[in-house]
């Protein structure tokens, strides 16, 4: 590979290489020359080929059925090692991928796995013991007011379904439907909030086909039915109504039947169609019209929306609140609740209350990767007045909150997507920790309905629901919840994130400190000095907080403080500033930890408070929290999740000391003689209502590039990232190349910084020119994870247009001589080597010698009837090759004998057609 090239071998983490959506063309059965003299055949399997193709090799992977839809991407892996992103064929049953590593011709398997889940089976974490048994963890207090419980308004259902292609969504490139699911409060009065509810990623129709396939998957070709995916969210939606929401469950089958085509996965296409349902209830509610006349004029408060997303609309949600922005602002997105979201890009979302769901038995997004969106927003502008949280809930799959994905509650077939009986997973369906579809679906509704309560309705009773503090629903049951919080900015003093290095002298004794983000095959690229990493292991899926983004691997994950200690003596301080030592309108310190799995299970620490008079408070980290305990599961199939947890210690606790004067906050040691912690944001708060502001911050965005690739030297793709408006403080973005990456295109990335008054940077990515013909080369410039700012166009295509001619064939007489593993060598010289390889199509047309009896086809397999089709690739770089064919010996004395070669067809190069080339055969008797 040249200078800007990346092996596969490089790329082991499975998903920092995408593929192009360009159109790739197969060649099956090729036989390729790699150089002078030498013919091989490609690799191939029972349900698998590796192929030459434009720009490298293609390899392809047949299902007996349709792949499954879930919200992971699918990969293809050659040997255990994913290529990238595979590319599915319209009816579901063949995955391609392009890869430029030569490795893949020697391939033994090709397998498709899931982005979430790779290497998880080989991750070389230490071996450790089980955890305790979280179905017997502590629930905490129950609350007064239960989320889930039925409110006084009966609810009324309907559904409209403006057409299965009602609308045209850009991010697709197709017509979607618009249809809902409503659940209206009877006789509430006045404006209702309206909260939107969008499924993931699931199959789209069901029921045996009657007819022929369909040209296109959606809409459901005949015989089918579209699963109804949008009325599995009935308990939650009905909570909410009941207490005066207005509710709309929509459909996106169109979405999930296109999303493979488009390089975001579906993520725009999903916020478009939220944005249009939102269009149809603003006409609705002001003018009336179709379906509902005017039902809902007047009744309808589009200042005060909430947007729950499952799966991929989870992100789609999130978007959404994004694509507003863009759009100026025209709802009232206050609320948006990601449930086991997938986070491919990495978007931020301040200035709107988030809580995201996390499942912890998630078997498709099996790496929680949804934790981004809480620890990219959480520090993202200044000054942000909206609270955030993530709620994991241990015993939950990805699936069952959705009772139209539940075994024995759906119409159409659906799935565990955990999987299996296993009861030696805390996971497992027969497992006493895991949780009956019921149970979850409990939990679903109780804390779907209670953010949106709290946060659209302003219920505070239900804020200890999501503070931090573990209070319980009481309609929630058995399941054991942890709740992650952030307070309006308004609300606490952030004493130490603790993703940069301490003042000298902050830590003594027998301790040590370091910063460290990410796992050792993640690092960033494109820093200066990126932190160490965090674990050096195989397995993203147990890290959610350092797993590397499908769309954007090289963006840096959470920064956190890392404790480690070998005696009792060792002591981590953190001082308060001389105008911030007043704590007393706050209600609790506290923090993020978790144990380093490296380390022994049992792992505990003293929390120690310091007056101005020297006076001190003691409090173990285990009397207030089990976030030092280990989760479940025992290094394998992604378990035990590392998840960084609150310890949450209430004021009225440090009674004795003078909260107006508080000095210091510290980390003590002598608990335990060794250990090893992760810290991260220590804080002092008060939980409080938010006070969701739309972002004012600007609007940051790429541009696309198209550009000729040139014949000499390197030049650069010069993409523009602009700011839809100046900004008085410095604005950062990450910006990455994604995509299929050749010698002609740099994989490229960097932090990019708008300094005040700045509105546009230039992103320079490296091309490559060359002299050899090859394909037109697609990639992607991403936005993520930027501060002071929110992204809106985040993903600008680049376009490289070869512009060298294809290289002229020529081809010479064949000759050779009867003999044991002899053959007849055709000479081929192309007039420059080709930068996607040459293939070449024909046919032997007997003479004197006879196909079949003097010679045969490499392709004969010698089954039947000789084969006499010939399928030649000269590989890319090589400008000689050979057309080989197998002489068949005897001991008969003969004179020569001829026969012809027809060449019939060529791909990338240029030779009149048909062409027929003479081939002798020389007898050795």
């Amino acid at each position: 590979m040249g200078v800007f090239g990346r092996s596969v071998r490089a790329v082991a983490a499975g998903v920092a290489v995408l593929l192009s959506t360009s159109a790739l063309v197969p060649v099956a059965s090729a036989t390729g020359a790699e150089s002078p003299g030498q013919n091989r055949q490609m690799a191939q399997g029972g349900d698998w080929t590796v192929t030459p193709a434009s720009g490298g090799f293609l390899i392809t992977k047949r299902l007996g059925e349709p792949v499954r839809m879930r919200a992971a991407l699918p990969l293809l892996a050659v040997d255990g090692v994913p290529v990238g992103v595979a590319r599915q064929s319209r009816d579901g049953r063949t995955l391609t991928a392009l890869s430029t590593d030569p490795a893949v011709l020697t391939a033994k398997s090709v397998e498709l796995v899931w982005s979430s889940e790779v290497n998880e089976q080989t991750g070389r974490s230490t071996a450790t013991t089980p955890g305790p048994d979280w179905s017997k963890a502590a629930q905490g207090k129950p609350l007064a007011v239960d989320p889930g419980s039925t409110g006084r308004y009966p609810v009324d259902l309907s559904e409209y379904n403006l057409g299965n292609e009602a609308i045209l969504l850009s991010g697709i490139k197709h017509k979607s439907e618009l249809l809902g699911k409503v659940y209206t409060p009877r006789g509430a009065t006045g404006k209702r909030p309206l909260v939107v509810f969008l499924h993931g990623r699931h199959s789209v129709c069901y029921g045996k086909q009657t007819g022929p396939d369909p040209a296109n998957p959606w809409p459901c070709p005949k015989g089918q039915q579209p699963i109804p995916s949008y009325r599995g969210y009935d308990a939650p939606a009905k909570a909410l109504a009941s207490h005066g929401y207005l509710v709309v469950s929509i459909s996106a089958n169109a979405i999930n039947a296109y999303d493979a085509e488009v390089f975001d996965a579906g993520a725009l296409a999903r916020a478009q169609l939220v944005l249009a349902h939102l269009d149809l209830w603003n006409k609705w509610s002001t003018t009336g019209g179709g379906p509902f006349g005017k039902r809902y004029v007047g009744k309808v408060d589009l200042r005060r929306v909430g947007l729950m997303g499952h799966s991929r609309g989870g992100e789609g949600v999130v978007r959404a609140g994004l694509l507003n922005v863009e759009r100026g602002r025209k709802y009232g997105i206050r609320a948006v609740l990601p449930l086991a979201p997938v986070d491919f890009a990495r978007a931020t979302l301040p200035g709107t209350a988030m809580s995201v769901i996390l499942p912890y038995c998630d078997g498709d997004v099996s790496d929680l990767q949804g934790q981004h969106f809480y620890d990219d927003t959480r520090y993202s502008v200044t000054g942000d007045r909206a609270a955030r949280s993530t709620v994991l809930v241990m015993g939950t799959n990805h699936n069952f909150f959705n009772t139209e994905w539940t075994p024995g509650q759906s119409v159409a077939p659906s799935w565990d997507d955990w999987g299996g009986e296993n009861k030696t997973t805390p996971c497992g369906s027969k497992a006493a920790p895991r949780l009956k579809p019921v149970e979850q679906q409990a939990v679903g509704r109780a804390y779907i309905a209670g953010f949106f309560r709290l946060e659209l309705g302003g219920e505070s009773a239900l804020l200890p629901l999501f503070d931090g503090s573990n209070s319980r629903a009481v309609s929630a049951g058995r399941a054991v919840v942890r709740v992650v919080s952030q307070a309006p900015a308004t609300r606490r003093y952030d004493l130490a994130r603790l993703d940069r290095a301490l003042p000298a002298g902050s830590v003594t004794g027998k301790a040590s400190v370091r910063l460290c983000a990410g796992l050792a095959f993640t690092q960033p690229r494109g820093l200066a000095a990126p932190p160490s990493a965090c674990r050096a292991t195989d397995d993203p899926a147990q890290f959610p907080h350092w797993t590397p983004a499908a769309f954007a691997a090289a963006s840096p994950t959470t920064t956190v403080t890392n404790l480690s200690w070998t005696g009792t003596t060792g002591v981590m301080k953190i001082h308060l500033a001389p105008k911030l030592r007043d704590v007393r309108r706050f209600s609790a310190l506290s923090f993020r930890a978790a144990p380093d799995a490296s380390v022994r299970l049992k792992t505990d620490l003293t929390v120690r408070v310091r007056d101005g008079l020297g006076r001190v408070v003691d409090v173990p980290v285990s009397s207030v929290s089990d976030a030092l305990a280990k989760l479940p599961g025992q290094n394998r199939g992604g378990l035990p999740k590392m998840m960084l947890r609150t310890v949450r210690i209430p004021l009225t606790s440090l009674a004795k000391l003078d909260l107006r004067d508080i000095r210091s906050v510290e980390f003590v040691t002598n608990k335990a003689a060794t250990g090893s912690v992760f810290l991260s944001d220590v804080v002092f708060s008060k939980p409080w209502l938010s006070r969701p502001e739309p972002p004012s911050q600007p609007v940051v965005s790429v541009n696309e590039v198209t550009l000729k690739e040139g014949n000499t030297g390197t030049k650069s793709a010069g993409f523009t990232i602009k700011l839809s408006k100046a900004s008085r403080v410095p604005v950062t973005v990450f910006a990455e190349t994604a995509g299929y990456f050749t010698d002609v295109v740099g994989a490229t990335a960097r932090r990019v910084v708008f300094q005040p008054g700045v509105t546009s940077v230039k992103f320079a990515v490296p091309i490559r020119a060359n002299t050899s013909d090859g394909e037109d080369q697609r990639f992607e410039v991403v936005l993520s994870n930027p501060t002071q700012a929110v992204v809106g166009d985040s993903f600008g295509a680049g376009k490289v247009l070869d512009d060298d001619p294809a290289p002229a064939v020529t081809i010479g007489p064949g000759v050779g001589t009867e003999g044991p593993q002899k053959m007849v060598s055709f000479p081929v010289r192309l007039s420059a080597p080709s930068d996607r390889g040459v293939v070449l199509m024909g046919e032997l047309i007997s003479g004197t010698a006879v196909l079949g009896k003097d010679f045969k086809s490499t392709e004969d397999d010698g089954s039947g009837a000789p084969e006499k089709e010939v399928y030649v690739y000269i590989s890319e770089g090589t400008a000689k090759g050979e057309i080989l064919v197998p002489i068949t010996d005897d001991r008969v004395a003969e004179p020569t004998e001829s026969f012809v070669l027809k060449v019939t067809g060529v791909d990338g190069g240029v030779l009149k057609l048909p062409a027929g080339y003479p081939g002798v055969i020389h007898d050795n008797d």
